[in-house]
């Protein structure tokens, strides 16, 4: 088993992409949303590679769909709180789109893995 071989997924790369892409939009940010708004993005975001490193690591396939269940719900977290960084103008509308076609992206290549590690007719 190569130690980073996390590395090498698709999924894992997109998911740094979207972190990228929240710590471009967090630069622009109010002040005042700091602590708050922004605080909660970067480290929703920065959940979503971790999970995924952390579970696609794991020997047991239940630890390693347990890890990609909490990535796909900070991907959710993320996309909730970059509606509201929408709403409230940090980002444009062309912004928000690109970045929910890679949210959507990113979800079915949780999705996908997780389903991988499923064995055929069972639920975990």
């Amino acid at each position: 088993m190569e130690i980073f071989g996390y590395r090498k997924l698709l999924v894992y790369t997109k998911a740094k992409e979207i972190v990228k892409n929240v710590y471009r939009i967090l630069r622009r940010c109010p002040k005042e949303e700091q602590y708050a708004l922004c605080d909660q993005l970067r480290r929703s975001s920065v959940s979503i590679t971790s999970n995924i490193a952390e579970g696609t690591s794991r020997y047991s396939v239940k630890d390693k769909v347990h890890f990609l269940e909490i990535a796909y719900g900070s991907l959710m977290e993320t996309m909730s709180q970059l509606e509201i960084a929408n709403d409230l103008k940090y980002i444009d509308e062309v912004e928000f789109k690109n970045i929910e076609v890679l949210v959507e992206e990113e979800a079915r290549l949780i999705s996908g893995l997780r389903r991988s590690y499923q064995p055929e007719g069972s639920e975990l």
